[in-house]
């Protein structure tokens, strides 16, 4: 018989397999249990998770999260979804934000933010979400969007040209680095030729798009 939970590490965080034929009942139940067995290894660890095994709703999985948080005092700083179009942009985003929040208190939100939203930072950001049109976003650091981008950004918000900005997605109403300010045209043309996530970094005295991965 295969084990109801199983719990796996990798660099991004931790995987938790849950067994798909259990009721949820006896699969929390057994989850809380193998947490609370290895505690002392997760006590004040930031990390992100992600399941797989069986589809959660949205009630099952705070549950879990919640049982995680209480019993092992983890800092789940987000959700890895296993989707194969997003995938490498989920980790690569979660590894260099991560990396972030050990230099400079990163940030997470999740949620798409809608027209009239605005929603600032003092670091970098990782955005789980879309930012739709109507929408601002401003931070010191970094932007990272794992979703489409079509509202105003700017980072590297204190004068930084070193900063970047990546989404899946990326037809900006509006988009700055520093103090340089991207020509949306170009943004737009730029982004209709690169397939998949994109970065968009100062050069001199423009902003450039480039692919995220090669």
């Amino acid at each position: 018989m295969e084990r109801i939970v199983t719990i796996k590490s990798s660099k991004y965080g931790m995987d938790i397999h849950l067994d798909p034929e259990v009721s949820f009942d006896v699969l929390a139940e057994n989850l809380q249990s193998k947490f609370q067995n290895a505690s002392h290894f997760f006590k004040g660890a930031q990390m992100a998770v992600s399941f797989s095994g069986r589809t959660l709703s949205r009630t099952e999985e705070d549950q879990i999260l919640n049982i995680i948080t209480d019993t092992t005092g983890v800092d789940i700083v987000c959700i890895i979804e296993h989707d194969e179009k997003n995938e490498i942009m989920y980790k690569s985003a979660v590894e260099q934000s991560l990396l972030n929040m050990q230099k400079r208190d990163g940030q997470f939100y999740r949620g798409t933010l809608r027209k009239r939203q605005i929603l600032e930072s003092d670091s970098s950001i990782v955005i789980l979400g879309d930012v739709e049109s109507g929408a601002r976003v401003t931070a010191r650091g970094n932007i990272i969007i794992v979703g489409a981008l079509y509202g105003s950004v700017h980072a590297g918000a204190s004068g930084d040209r070193d900063a970047y900005i990546v989404a899946l997605s990326m037809q900006p109403k509006a988009l700055r680095i520093g103090d340089i300010e991207a020509k949306r045209q170009i943004i737009y043309q730029e982004s209709l030729s690169i397939q998949g996530p994109k970065i968009a970094v100062v050069d001199g005295r423009r902003i450039y798009l480039d692919p995220l991965t090669d």
